[in-house]
């Protein structure tokens, strides 16, 4: 255990944590110990070096104890100070929904660059969670109206206080709902993003305590063999494109072979090339819908 400083400075509570942080296997300590504080004194991350010689009241000292345990037991920094950062905006998360990951926002730029060219495109975003990829898209094309859904309530929910957060509530419409089940039957869209649950659960169990442990099943759970929604997406989606409508999936970067098979093999799509993401690992199948 690290020496108790004589007076806790935000620079000695900084310091202690992360050297605590370390000692316990976190794999970021100084960011999460700097997230936590910056939560914990209400400023901006990059505010807490600029108050390194305040001294925190003993309240927040408490607070931050407080979220110090929850860290070490396994409770994501993005749970515990409700927001994480994707793709330029930052998204209120609560447990109902699955944290936003950095991998996600190749989607994002995947149907982006499927948007080019067309006006006033619409959008239905499956399995919307937070609301990340409805409100990120809606933000960058200020032309385009989004359909979320989620089977969700509470997620749904989010995904609506994230519309407003970002001032995209009028074109980011949420509905509660199984895939394509709350979709109007004569909908059609210029593009179809999903970030669906691909984990078999027999591996959900080796996952990082922070994942299995915290963050919903529902979210992660793809089936038996986590294709589940691929093989529903592969062959329900085509019907709710217009002609030549796009769609985007983020895939387990294992699952390329096996989800470009389901696209391929269904005969309603021209699969085109798939993406890697930042890491160089395989992240998104994209297709168009024939004819």
């Amino acid at each position: 255990m690290s020496a108790v400083p004589a007076v806790w400075t935000v620079r000695a509570l900084l310091d202690w944590t992360t050297r605590h942080f370390q000692a316990k296997g976190i794999d970021s300590p100084n960011l999460d110990a700097r997230l936590l504080l910056a939560n914990v004194l209400n400023c901006k991350p990059i505010e807490v070096l600029m108050r390194s010689d305040d001294e925190p009241t003993a309240a927040e000292r408490a607070k931050y104890r407080e979220f110090i345990q929850k860290r070490i037991d396994g409770c994501p920094v993005a749970y515990l100070i409700g927001t994480r950062d994707f793709y330029l905006l930052s998204f209120d998360v609560t447990p109902a929904v699955l944290i936003p990951r950095p991998d996600t926002e190749t989607l994002v730029e995947v149907a982006l660059e499927a948007l080019n060219g067309k006006s006033n495109p619409s959008i239905i975003d499956l399995g919307t969670g937070s609301g990340c990829l409805a409100v990120s898209l809606a933000h960058q094309r200020k032309d385009a109206t989004v359909l979320a859904v989620d089977v969700s309530p509470d997620a749904a929910e989010l995904a609506r206080k994230n519309a407003t957060k970002h001032g995209v509530s009028d074109r980011v419409s949420v509905a509660v709902g199984n895939l394509f089940g709350p979709v109007p039957v004569e909908s059609r869209f210029d593009l179809i993003v999903s970030n669906p649950p691909y984990i078999p659960p027999s591996e959900i169990e080796t996952l990082d305590v922070g994942v299995k442990d915290y963050e919903p099943r529902l979210a992660l759970d793809g089936g038996p063999d986590g294709l589940t929604f691929y093989r529903r997406i592969a062959s329900e989606a085509a019907a709710f494109l217009k002609p030549g409508g796009r769609l985007a999936v983020e895939i387990g970067w294992t699952q390329e072979p096996a989800v470009r098979e389901l696209f391929e093999s269904s005969g309603a799509w021209d699969v085109g090339p798939s993406r890697k993401d930042y890491g160089g690992r395989w992240r998104v199948v994209q297709a168009t819908k024939r004819g």
